[in-house]
């Protein structure tokens, strides 16, 4: 039986599995690990933590039961949003920490930009704003910073390029983590822009000339690498991409017009689409699939599933300890929170724990919860958690629409918010959306091994995916949606009115640290 890999190198794990041409997974092993925060709003990883996972995945997946490790035909990599990628010297040896998606500390160079750049001519070329979100400003970072590091630096590469150079000696970098970067990718001409990279000081030698598609094969496996875990040599090593857009894929993306919201820790909406607005505050870049004419336009809450654990964390106790071991305490909370009307009797909540991303884009955003009182208890304070995420998934959606994107008719729901019935049907009452959701765990890793598959001839991605089972989760009521619109207006309202106080509360706090 032939298989491939795919490989997901996450920001707190890394996983490998293994699936056959039917797309079905024969094996499967995640090897976590930490971000490096040395200073506040800071956020980090040396390259050599993630190959090392990626060695660990590999041979725990290929000593598996069932699984032969001479019929694998090829591997891919997925990988998470690697900012400023890994400077690297002419030996491709790592001279600094990869600053990822979630640092931050790019303010100043951000702050240069809106001042000094064209915004609406980097938009025009590169269908993405400024923030220090985006891989460019941490680059403009990093040469401001560390000069010596960008002197010594003979290529920066997302976190997959350079496992993929590990892997094959090959050095490349697909279309999806070139867009990704922002501010110096021309997201038209499908190549790097010299007229953003000189406006923005940056140093286009520095940057992989050969840009492929994400299912392209990049090189073939080394021997010594495929030696060590019992692989054939040569087999192919498949470009992979960004997880986001990979694990849309994964739940059936392919087409203009699909959409997934993937909603763990962080919530991530994206839709296949072949236009762009950056007027509406999405991100755009290449999609994994059919790159030279799908893009893949997201946008993203901070915290999203961390909103509700933070909220049962810090004001639920009570109910974790009735839970006890066997238990937990979503059990206790839901039911009642279940029997509360839309609205939760007159309380919001804004999830922007850690600010927030889009469309909103204020690092110095801050949660709330409007309407308490005395008459609120635990339960009210639940459901309102679990609302405000959703309306925060509602406001990317429509801004997506706003850009002239037609969705189709229902929304695809995957990671660990699936596992509740109640907040799988405020999506479908917020959005107005039959919501499903697939009975297997759908992720990146998942996106990575059917991208191999098709470049080792085994899946078709040209036809219907048919690696899962997506059922029917929950169809919108009527009522509840008519009255989710009234509160998603009000929801619209409160953070343009309250982002002066939110300002003001952030500096006073920043300034008596």
């Amino acid at each position: 039986m032939e298989t491939v890999i795919g490989i997901d190198i996450g920001t707190q794990s890394t996983k490998a599995l293994v699936i056959d041409g039917q797309g079905r997974i024969l094996a499967e092993h995640s090897q976590g690990y930490r971000v490096d925060t040395p200073r506040p709003l800071w956020a980090e990883q040396w390259p050599d933590t993630w190959w090392q996972a990626v060695l660990v995945c590999l041979r725990r997946c290929l000593d598996a039961p069932g699984v032969d490790p001479r019929s694998v035909k090829g591997l891919c990599v997925s990988s998470l949003y690697g900012g400023s990628g890994i400077p690297v010297d002419a030996e491709i040896t790592p001279l600094h920490p990869c600053l990822i998606w979630m640092d931050r500390r790019a303010e100043a160079q951000v702050q240069w930009v809106k001042e000094h750049i064209d915004l609406d001519r980097l938009g025009d070329i590169t269908g993405n704003g400024v923030d220090s979100y985006y891989g460019f400003t941490k680059m403009m970072w990093l040469k401001a910073e560390h000069p010596e590091v960008w002197e010594r630096t003979r290529y920066l590469l997302p976190p997959n390029s350079y496992i993929n150079y590990r892997l094959s000696g090959e050095i490349a970098i697909d279309h999806s983590s070139a867009g990704n970067i922002g501010g110096i990718y021309d997201l038209a001409a499908r190549t790097w822009s010299t007229e953003m990279i000189n406006a923005l000081g940056l140093d286009h030698d520095r940057l992989p000339n050969r840009l492929v598609d994400s299912g392209a094969v990049v090189g073939g496996l080394l021997p010594s690498v495929a030696g060590s875990l019992g692989l054939h040599s040569g087999i192919p090593v498949v470009a992979g991409g960004v997880d986001a857009a990979m694990a849309t894929l994964a739940a059936g993306a392919t087409r203009p017009g699909n959409h997934v919201a993937m909603i763990g820790t962080s919530m991530c909406w994206g839709v296949i689409n072949q236009r762009v607005d950056v007027g509406q505050g999405l991100i755009s870049m290449p999609h994994v699939l059919n790159s030279d004419r799908d893009l893949y336009t997201f946008g993203g809450a901070l915290t999203a599933g961390a909103s509700v654990s933070w909220y049962v964390d810090t004001f639920c106790d009570e109910d974790k300890a009735a839970a006890g071991e066997r238990g937990n305490a979503f059990e206790r909370l839901e039911p009642p929170a279940r029997e509360l009307p839309p609205g939760a009797d007159g309380l919001l909540f804004l999830p922007y724990l850690m600010g927030e991303r889009s469309p909103v884009w204020d690092a110095k955003a801050s949660a709330g919860f409007i309407g308490l009182s005395l008459h609120h208890r635990r339960h009210h304070l639940y459901r309102a958690v679990l609302e405000g995420v959703t309306f925060a998934l509602r406001h990317n959606m429509e801004a997506g629409t706003q850009q002239g994107v037609t969705l189709d008719d229902h929304l695809i729901v995957v990671g660990g918010a699936t596992q509740s019935d109640l907040w799988m049907q405020i999506i479908a009452d917020v959005t107005r959306m039959p919501v499903y959701t697939y009975r297997e765990n759908v992720e990146a890793a998942l996106g990575a091994a059917l991208l191999a598959g098709q470049a080792a001839g085994l899946i078709d991605l040209a036809q219907p995916l048919q690696h899962g089972t997506l059922i029917e989760r929950c169809m919108p009521s009527e009522d509840a949606a008519r009255r989710y619109d009234e509160l998603f207006d009000l929801y619209c309202q409160l953070y343009p009115t309250l982002k002066p106080i939110m300002h003001r509360l952030n500096a006073n706090h920043t300034s008596s640290e």
